[in-house]
């Protein structure tokens, strides 16, 4: 399987995520042309830096002519574009610009605005003819507009998808922050160019890394405050934080922002988990750098592909499942067996019972159930209700799959379904269905393992004559 790390040692960001894509191979064409197609008058710069001794790529958005500039140097030129004197048309900056930005540290945050835009036309700001090109405003876009922006570019439907999915990623964390409607959250102006080009480009490069798992180290989210729209806060920002959830953080004590909400958004979208460095066999690396020098640690993200060493890994499936463990010493036998067709029923992938020795040398039983997350508490709920324990052990483990079918075999009592296993499209493993066989032998008085013997030489045959 082939895989890409992203290494987040110095957090992550959408234009460090565009630079380390193009580091790592993907041509540069790939993402103007799809600038290019958004037809938002913006344009990619991309340029060599260095940052604490690495040699990085960077990648700027250009819209209006001017580069986005980091959260600080905006919010600077933001105050001072508030001082200035009003314009003939007697309006003045006002107090809040409705702007959020992120790291790198661009205007592409979202932000509410449940008012009707449109009593508000161009929002409007005194001096803004004597600001530069990139504090020029635009409209406002709310999801539905992206939504329609992102449908009509001609790129891949898997790029489409995944950049819709990070621009409703980053939506849903600001309604639930500002406790708005999802539909009312905007993504303002420059910052929405900003944003919508960070954002489908990286779907675009991710599609064109030609990978089958996208795979994240813990995030170094830095440390700090940030000032944003709305004040100063501590890093992370809100957003970050809910973008965050359940994915593994930590601070080196660096004081800055280090992870974005763009750069949030894109790799919890993009990436299939967090884990330390795989097992592989590396074939190219790539850095992406981000616009500032961080004393001390170079800022930039690394993506290192190449194929997982483990050929298992290669040739299975993958996914996780949640594992519930009860010990019981005071349960009757009679129910036991009840309990765990229950759970069967239930939806539980697997149950079964193992001897323990328990304390005060009772003899007890471990009751074992393997299920998807999303049954883990009915199931939880379940044990409780029907048996004697008062707790249950959970933990969350990967398992390793083979690819599994099913297929009929006609033999002279009936038809038995078998299930086949394979690694690779080679078969491994085949049984007879035992519910078929248990039917087809008590109707016709035959024993079990006779019909299962059939069952398994008719496969063999039909399989032989393919």
């Amino acid at each position: 399987m082939r895989i890409a790390y992203f290494e987040c040692f110095s957090g992550i960001s959408g234009d460090m995520f565009l630079g380390a894509l193009v580091d790592a191979g993907v041509p540069p064409r790939v993402l103007e042309e799809t600038v290019a197609a958004l037809g938002l008058g913006a344009h990619l710069e991309i340029s060599r830096v260095v940052r604490s001794g690495i040699s990085a790529t960077k990648v700027d958005v250009l819209a209006n002519g001017e580069k986005d500039l980091p959260r600080d140097e905006f919010w600077a030129k933001e105050r001072a574009a508030r001082a200035l004197p009003p314009t003939n048309s007697g309006q003045a900056l006002p107090a809040d610009s409705g702007h959020e930005h992120h790291h790198r540290h661009r205007h592409d945050h979202p932000h509410d605005h449940p008012h009707d835009e449109r009593s508000h036309p161009a929002h409007s700001h005194a001096g803004e003819s004597q600001l530069s090109g990139a504090f020029a405003r635009q409209p406002a876009r709310g999801l539905p507009e992206i939504r329609k922006l992102i449908g009509d570019a001609p790129i891949s439907e898997t790029a489409k998808q995944s950049a819709i999915a990070i621009f409703e990623a980053l939506g849903a964390a600001e309604a639930k922050i500002h406790n708005v409607p999802v539909e009312q959250i905007h993504f303002h102006e420059v910052g929405a160019v900003d944003a919508i080009v960070d954002i489908v480009c990286a779907a675009v490069g991710a599609e064109a890394l030609a990978v089958d798992q996208i795979i994240c180290s813990p995030l170094n989210l830095g440390g700090g405050t940030v000032e944003c729209a709305h004040g100063t806060f501590p890093v992370p920002a809100p957003a970050t934080v809910e973008l965050l959830h359940n994915a593994p953080v930590y601070s080196s004590g660096v004081q800055a922002e280090l992870v974005t909400p763009t750069g949030a958004a894109v790799i919890k979208t993009l990436a299939t988990r967090f884990a330390a460095f795989p097992q592989m066999t590396v074939e190219r690396s790539g850095y992406g750098a981000g616009s500032r020098d961080l004393p001390g640690v170079p800022n930039v993200v690394r993506v290192t592909i190449g194929e997982t060493a483990s050929q298992i890994a290669a040739k299975t499936a993958s996914d996780t499942v949640v594992v519930l463990e009860a010990n019981l010493d005071d349960l009757n036998p009679q129910v036991f067996g009840y309990v765990l067709d229950r759970l069967l029923e239930a939806g539980a992938l697997d149950a079964f019972a193992a001897p323990v020795q328990m304390k005060k040398n009772r003899p007890g039983t471990l009751l074992t159930v393997l299920c998807k997350p999303e049954h883990a508490d009915d199931l939880a709920q379940l044990i409780f209700t029907e048996t004697t324990t008062l707790g249950i052990r959970r933990r969350e483990q990967t398992r390793q799959t083979l690819a599994r079918r099913w297929e009929n075999v006609q033999t002279p009592w009936g038809e038995v379904r078998i299930k086949i296993a394979s690694m690779n499209g080679t078969v491994t493993n085949y049984a007879p269905e035992y519910e078929d066989c248990r039917r087809i032998a008590a109707e016709h008085n035959v024993p079990l393992k006779k019909v299962m013997q059939e069952a398994a030489r008719q496969f063999l045959v039909k399989d032989h004559a393919h």
